[in-house]
C-alpha cells in the first residue's frame, strides 16, 4: 500500500499539470502556437539546463558505475533497435518505425524515475539514478537522434546529420555536462542557481504543451488507444520483465540491480515528445502512449518495487 501511494503522489501532480493543459486549449485560452513556442524552449533551455544540472549532481567519488552504464546501454540500444523487426513484421510506416526508436527506448527516469528512487532508497540512490538518467539521455540523443534522421525520407546526407548533431542544444548539453564533471569545473554560484531555475521549470512546460497538444485534437475512439495502450504494456512490463530475467543473477550491486529495472520500467518520457513535434513523427500517438503510460505507471510502479525488493 505504501508503494501505491507513493506512486500516487509522484504522477498525479503530472498527469494535473497535463490536464490544466487540456483545458487551457478546451476553453480556447490556449491556441496550437503555443505548443510551437512552449517546444522550443523546451528544447533549447528547459531540458538542456536539466541535463547540465543533473550531471553536475555526480559525485565520482572512486566507486566503480561501469556495470551500470554498460548494463543499462545496452538495454536501451537493444530497444531502439527492436523499432526495426517490430515495424518490418507489422508493416509500420516509416513516421512509426522513427517514432518507435523513441517510444521503446526512453522512460521518465528523471522527472519520475529520481523522485520515486530517492523516495524508495534514500539519499544513498541519488548517485545511481543520476548516473542512469545521463546514460538515457546520451543514447536517446546519440544514437536516437541518428536513427531518427538516417531513417528519413529524404536521402541520408550525412554532412547535413553530422552539422545537425553538432548544432543540436540537446546533445551539447550532454557533452557540456560531462566536460564539468570529468575535470570537477566548479561554476559560479550565480551561473548554477540560473541553470537550476530553467531546470526546474521544464516538466511543467512539457506537460502543459502535451495537454494543449491533446485538447486541440480529437480524443478518438477507444480502437485509436489500443495502439498505445500495447506499446504501454510491452515498455513498462514485457521489456523490463525480459532485462530483469537477463540481469538479475549476473552479480550487479543489489541497489544498482533495482534502480536499473526500476527505472527501465518508466513510462515514455517528455523529451520524446518534444522530439516527436521536432521532427515531425507521430505526435499523437507518442502524446497518446505519455499519458496512459503515465497513468499506469501508478499500478506498475508500485508491483516492480514489490518484485525487486
Amino acid at each position: 500500500m505504501a508503494h501505491f501511494l507513493l506512486a500516487v503522489k509522484t504522477v498525479l501532480p503530472l498527469f494535473l499539470v497535463i490536464v490544466a493543459g487540456l483545458l487551457f486549449s478546451r476553453t480556447k485560452a490556449a491556441s496550437i502556437t503555443w505548443i510551437d513556442v512552449l517546444n522550443k524552449y523546451a528544447l533549447w533551455i528547459g531540458f538542456p539546463a536539466l541535463v547540465i544540472a543533473s550531471l553536475m549532481k555526480l559525485e565520482l567519488n572512486g566507486q566503480s558505475y561501469t556495470g551500470l552504464i554498460l548494463t543499462n546501454s545496452v538495454y536501451i540500444v537493444i530497444c531502439m533497435l527492436l523499432a526495426f523487426p517490430i515495424a518490418g513484421i507489422f508493416k509500420l510506416t516509416s513516421k512509426v518505425k522513427r517514432s518507435l526508436f523513441l517510444i521503446l527506448s526512453f522512460g521518465n527516469v528523471a522527472y519520475l524515475g529520481i523522485p520515486v528512487l530517492h523516495n524508495a532508497f534514500g539519499d544513498s540512490v541519488l548517485p545511481v539514478a543520476a548516473i542512469i538518467s545521463a546514460v538515457y539521455v546520451f543514447w536517446l540523443l546519440t544514437l536516437g537522434i541518428i536513427l531518427i534522421e538516417i531513417n528519413g525520407e529524404e536521402k541520408l546526407n550525412v554532412k547535413k546529420l553530422i552539422f545537425s548533431l553538432m548544432k543540436n542544444p540537446l546533445l551539447l548539453s550532454v557533452f557540456a555536462g560531462l566536460f564539468i564533471v570529468f575535470f570537477n569545473i566548479k561554476l559560479p554560484e550565480i551561473i548554477e542557481k540560473t541553470i537550476t531555475l530553467f531546470s526546474n521549470s521544464v516538466t511543467a512546460v512539457v506537460l502543459f504543451s502535451l495537454g494543449i497538444f491533446l485538447g486541440l485534437h480529437k480524443t478518438g475512439k477507444l480502437k485509436d488507444w489500443l495502439t498505445a495502450f500495447t506499446f504501454s504494456i510491452v515498455t513498462l512490463l514485457v521489456l523490463p520483465f525480459i532485462f530483469y530475467l537477463a540481469i538479475k543473477n549476473t552479480g550487479m550491486d543489489s541497489l544498482q540491480l533495482k534502480a536499473t529495472i526500476i527505472d527501465s520500467a518508466m513510462p515514455l518520457g517528455l523529451t520524446p515528445y518534444a522530439l516527436s513535434v521536432q521532427y515531425n513523427l507521430e505526435v499523437t500517438l507518442v502524446s497518446r502512449i505519455v499519458v496512459l503510460a503515465t497513468i499506469l505507471s501508478v499500478i506498475v510502479i508500485p508491483m516492480w518495487m514489490v518484485l525487486v525488493g
